[in-house]
């Protein structure tokens, strides 16, 4: 494809919407996830997807949903074949990493190409780790026929990440720190977020870079004894993880943890930044400075991107 040409895009999942906006084709959406809502003003565009569990519940509540549903289908969201259909889209953006995250590689394949027969060239992205985010995004540059706007993009992303880790390193005390991606049952964080606390200044106690998200065990966090504990749970924000605090602070030895005598645990908005492998992952990196290292960086996302936990 060239520049030229007029694209029908398909985001199938919330961090392409923005990698797709970001380089300069938001016009060029004429769908969207159920999830998609960043850049603001996508109301508009038709939804192609939705979720076969009921999202609204306590957390150990979703988390028993998604688990009965991946024991029966690929993917714990359907595509709504219809409006798909009638969107009539040149590029499809979908992924193939998680299928708790959003809808599913197979899914789409199987949809778009055995039961609708649209012509529409498919991107499956798959963000293991910090390095496929940005292939990720050249990836979709490529498909839009604009290669030079990826390179830009991820060398600007990458040059912003590259200042906090200098400054960063100079520093003598690094806390350790725990990220909690999910509540109850408790899970660290993997994938790309534990590059995002190294880059920060910071010692991730829990998951690996480039792999899932581990499950946390109870003991394991007690023994571990963080200096910092950060909470970003997949697909929650600040107000919604901030009702679901009981599951943790009801635990036997939370109160005694160094980062809860220290006033040290934060709740972000994991949703709208550090859960989406895309260009505000940036913002995520500023988010983590400035929680870890207040004396040193302030980048003014407190109250917005994070908050205290009282």
């Amino acid at each position: 494809m060239n520049l030229n040409t007029a694209h029908r895009i398909v985001s199938l999942l919330p961090s392409s919407t923005e990698i797709v906006a970001a380089l300069g084709f938001e016009a060029q959406l004429v769908g969207r996830s159920h999830e998609c809502d960043f850049p603001a003003g996508l109301d508009h565009l038709p939804t192609c997807t939705a979720p076969k569990f009921d999202p609204d519940g306590r957390s150990y509540e979703i988390d028993q949903r998604v688990k009965a549903i991946l024991q029966e289908s690929l993917s714990v969201y359907r595509i709504e074949a219809d409006t798909l259909k009638e969107l009539a889209p040149t590029l499809i953006v979908t992924q193939s990493q998680c299928e708790v995250c959003a809808v599913s590689f197979d899914e789409v394949n199987r949809v778009v190409c055995d039961f609708l027969d649209l012509p529409a060239e498919i991107v499956s992205l798959e963000p293991n780790g910090l390095d496929d985010v940005f292939a990720d995004i050249q990836r979709v540059a490529n498909a839009l026929g604009v290669p030079e706007r990826g390179t830009g993009l991820v060398t600007e992303m990458q040059s912003r990440m590259n200042r906090i880790t200098a400054q960063a390193a100079s520093l003598e005390n690094k806390p350790t720190v725990a990220l909690i991606e999910w509540i109850d049952p408790p899970m660290a964080a993997g994938n790309w977020m534990p590059n995002l606390v190294e880059m920060a200044g910071g010692i991730n106690l829990f998951g690996e870079p480039g792999k899932h998200s581990p499950w946390l065990a109870w003991d394991d966090l007690l023994a571990a004894n963080p200096d910092v504990i950060v909470l970003l749970p997949c697909g929650y924000n600040i107000a919604k993880t901030q009702e679901e605090m009981a599951a943790l602070t009801s635990r036997e030895g939370w109160s005694q943890l160094t980062a809860v005598q220290q006033g040290r645990v934060y709740i972000t908005d994991g949703n709208q930044y550090f859960n989406r492998p895309g260009p505000r992952l940036v913002e995520s990196v500023e988010i983590l400075a400035e929680i870890l290292h207040p004396d040193v960086f302030n980048f003014e996302y407190e109250g917005t991107g994070w908050v205290r936990s009282e």
